[in-house]
Order: structure tokens, then sequence, then C-alpha cells
């Protein structure tokens, strides 16, 4: 008897609650009629009051479930479920091998197919990428060991578990990490990798009061054994002609104080660097800074037109090739970014596959083959970008989105919002706690070693040793017709030519 009065005691209480529910509901569908009525901003909640607002919640909703349910693995955009995958499995240590036959399109035009050799090497005759000297005329020269490298991604755009993650994973695979344009954080040093000092327009970590280069700065950045380069950031893929942006909702005091930006406002950096006002200033700005580190300087940017940059390497051999960049590193336009604005993201700046194939040619022209390193970014991620990155002359290949990828990134594209799901771009003490360092180091390491594996066995199937042995020749290019070319017939190798 106890219990049926305590049930029903129970359903009363739950039915007025239920009453209670309804009737909140209901007075909250009439006030937002009211509002949505006398509003004047919105034409559909005007007209359809209430239910107008399903069709924005839809709009958010149909992002998630494109990804999720809708797309095929080969759609997505701006990376899609098949190149996802094979990260994720990559860094999980799983096997990426797959059965029944490829679900790519082999008829798309611009696609890669690689020129399988009749009789390639052996097993035993099979050699790992060499390692590569960088400023070979500097006082401290750079052997880099591994072909496939970390891009700049700075403290600040990405969270400090994130560059944690990244520095110990480029400690434990042998590759070096670019700081971006943030500065140094005691973050990247902590790892014990090798380090590019990215010095972006604003020059954080090495500008005065006034925003100019400091000399005495540079020279401390320098003293870092583990920071091995420095590069030169004219501009990037996703924002070319305008500088970096860092919202103010994701600088902290601790971001601030080692970019020396103000807490609360937002870290805007000029559009470029205002000492360069030509290449003649560009040329002088590499000497400074490498005659200031005594370490090998490069720059990085993304190509609007080859025409301009003839002048450029003309100059050089004017000068004598001692004045030349240790590195050049080409960005595409379709390279990613924490913030920018969509016109530049989406129509700005030469893509890649082009880009990289001009300024190669560029190089090789002007006799600065053995001079100037290419080191090749923007969108390349899998093995077969990166072989096809080497196919078309770059020495290196570096990637910031696969390693976002690597530490577990799900491409929510919210990095510019501070509300990342898996802690990488947030400051957000929670959501960064999804973001174990001890586990995604290794998937860091585990990711770059598949890659450099992967690209290695393709460079052996075309029938070379080692990856940087592959040419043009070694690769075919779909055409509108669905027939294939290769690339050396498009695009002769200056090189091969004399």
């Amino acid at each position: 008897m106890v219990f049926w009065n305590w049930a029903m005691g129970a359903l009363q209480v739950l039915a007025l609650l239920f009453v209670v529910a309804i009737g909140l509901v209901a007075l909250w569908a009439l006030i937002m009629y009211f509002l949505d009525k006398t509003q004047t901003r919105d034409a559909v909640l005007r007209n359809y009051p209430v239910i107008g607002h399903f069709r924005h919640w839809f709009s958010v909703l149909g992002e998630f479930f494109r990804q999720y349910f809708f797309a095929m693995d080969r759609e997505e955009m701006p990376f899609n479920r098949a190149q996802r995958d094979w990260i994720y499995r990559s860094a999980n240590g799983k096997g990426n091998t797959v059965a029944f036959g490829s679900t790519r399109s082999l008829s798309i035009p611009g696609t890669p197919i690689f020129m399988n050799a009749a009789f390639p090497p052996l097993d035993d005759q099979f050699a790992t990428s060499e390692p590569m000297v960088i400023g070979p005329h500097c006082r401290v020269p750079y052997t880099a060991n591994s072909i496939f490298n970390i891009s700049g991604m700075s403290f600040g755009a990405i969270s400090k578990p994130a560059v944690l993650a990244l520095s110990k994973g480029a400690k434990e695979a042998g590759i070096w990490l670019n700081t971006g344009e943030g500065g140094l954080s005691p973050f990247h040093l902590e790892g014990g990798g090798d380090l590019v000092y990215q010095i972006g327009t604003a020059k954080y970590g090495i500008r005065d009061e006034d925003g100019n280069l400091d000399d005495d700065k540079l020279r401390a950045m320098a003293a870092h054994d583990q920071v091995k380069m420095f590069e030169i950031k004219l501009s990037q893929g996703a924002k070319p002609g305008k500088g970096g942006i860092l919202p103010a909702e994701k600088i902290t005091a601790e971001i601030a104080a080692i970019r020396g930006l103000k807490p609360g406002e937002d870290g805007i950096s000029p559009n470029r660097h205002r000492e360069v006002d030509d290449f003649g200033d560009l040329l002088d700005f590499i000497a400074h800074i490498r005659e200031v580190t005594g370490k090998p300087v490069g720059f990085k940017f993304v190509v609007g037109s080859s025409r301009p940059w003839a002048e450029f390497f003309e100059l050089i051999k004017e000068r004598g090739d001692d004045c030349a960049p240790d590195f050049i590193t080409i960005d595409g336009g379709e390279g990613g970014t924490g913030a920018a604005p969509m016109p530049l993201i989406d129509l700005v700046g030469m893509p890649i596959k082009e880009a990289l194939i001009r300024i190669v040619d560029l190089r090789d022209k002007y006799g600065l083959h053995d001079r100037i390193r290419i080191i090749a970014a923007g969108k390349l991620v899998n093995p077969a970008d990166l072989a096809w990155a080497i196919c078309a002359g770059a020495d290196f290949v570096v990637s910031a989105r696969g390693f976002m990828f690597s530490l577990g990134c799900i491409q929510a594209l919210k990095c510019n919002k501070n509300t990342c799901p898996t802690g990488i771009t947030t400051h957000d003490e929670h959501l960064q706690k999804g973001l174990v360092v001890e586990d995604k180091y290794k998937k860091v390491a585990a990711y770059a070693k598949a890659s450099i594996k992967e690209l290695e066995t393709i460079a052996h199937s075309v029938g070379v040793l080692e990856p940087r042995q592959m040419r043009r020749g070694h690769v075919r290019i779909v055409q509108a017709d669905g027939t294939s070319i290769p690339l050396d017939r498009i695009v002769p190798n200056m090189t091969e030519l004399h």
C-alpha cells in the first residue's frame, strides 16, 4: 500500500511537471511569435514566426548530417573521408590495406597516376630517403633528416596540448616542426625536436615595442640549439595579401606575453613586411637575418603569378649565389588557416599543383638547383600527394592539416571559434582535456612514419631506390578526355633539358 501511494504521488508530480513544461513551451512560442513578427532584420521569421527558426537549425545541422550520413567517401571538402581515414588508421598504427578495389575515380582531370616500372628494384635494393643539407654556406647549416615535416601552426592558433603533442611527435619521428608565426613557446621546446622559427609580418617574439625586428631578440632565438632555420612568411595559401588573424577570444595572457599582445585585443598582423618593398629588399632582409642568426633562412609565399619571380632569380644571379635564400616554401592557394576571409580562401592564390612547378622551373633555369631547397606545402596529406610533389621537383613536403588529423581533428570547421571539440584549436581548458599529449604524440609520429614509408613504397614501385630520385616522367596526369599524359611532356623539367 505504501509503494502504491508513493507511485501515485510520483505520477502526479510527473504529470504536474509535464503540464508546466507544456505551459513553458507555449509561453516561449508566444513570446517568440511576437518578437519574430515585430523584428525587421529577417524576412523569413517575420512571415513565418516561430517555425522559421527551424530553417536556421536545419542549416546548421546539415553540415553534421552531410558529413556522417550523406556524403560519399570521396565527396567532402576540404578533405574527404577517404583522406582522413587513411591518416586516422596510420596514426593509430593500423594497416592501410584495403579490399576489392579503389573508390577513387581515375578519370577526373588532374588526377596523378604513377607509372610502375616493369622491373622495380628488389626488396633488398630498397633505400630510405637520404638526409639533405640546407644552407651549407651558413655558419650553422642544417642537415634535415626527413623528407616530410610539420608545417607552420602557431601557439594561439592551436592549443598548448596540441603544440606539446606535435613537438614530442616531431622528436619521436625525427622530423622538424615549424613554429608558425606566433613566436617560440616553451611547449615547442619541451618536445626536444628540431624547430623552424617562422617570422610572420608581425614579427611576434622578436620585435620591439614599435613592431620592428629586434636583432637582440632574434639572436636569442637563434641561440636555442633546437631552432635550426628561420622562415620569413611573406604570405600563406588561405589568405594571400592579408596578415595573420588571431581572434581576441583565443588570446590568453600566456599567448599575449609570448607574442607581445594585449589580452582582449585581436592579433592582426600587417599584410606584408614593412622592410620589404621589392626583391632587393627581400634579399637584404634574408641576408640580415642569416648574418644575425648564422642559420639557414628562407621564405614562404603563395604564387600569384610566376612572371615577377623571374626578376627575383635574375637578381640573385647578378648579386651572386651566396645572397640566395637557403630554401623557399611554396604554399598553394588551397592552403588552410584558423581564420581568414572567404574570398581569399576561395579565390586568391595559385594552386600548389601549378605554383610548385613554376617556381621549381625558375630555380632550375637560373642554375640554383643545388643552392635553394624547395619545400612544398598546401593540402598535401597523403603519400600520393607527397609523391606528386617530389616528382614535380620539391625537395621536402610539409603539412599542417595532415598532422591536425593525426591529433584527432574531425574537420568540425570550428578553428576560429575557440570551440574545437577535439581540443586542438581551442583554449577552453575543458575541451583541451580531450587531447591527451602522451597518447597523441605517438599518433603524430606514427602518421609521419607511415607517410614516409608509403612514399618510399611508391618510389620503389616506379623503379627508383628512394623518393628524391623520382622525376616528372614517373607520373601521368589525367586529362579532360580521360586519357593521361606524363607530367614531363606537359611541363619538362629544366634540369632534364640541359
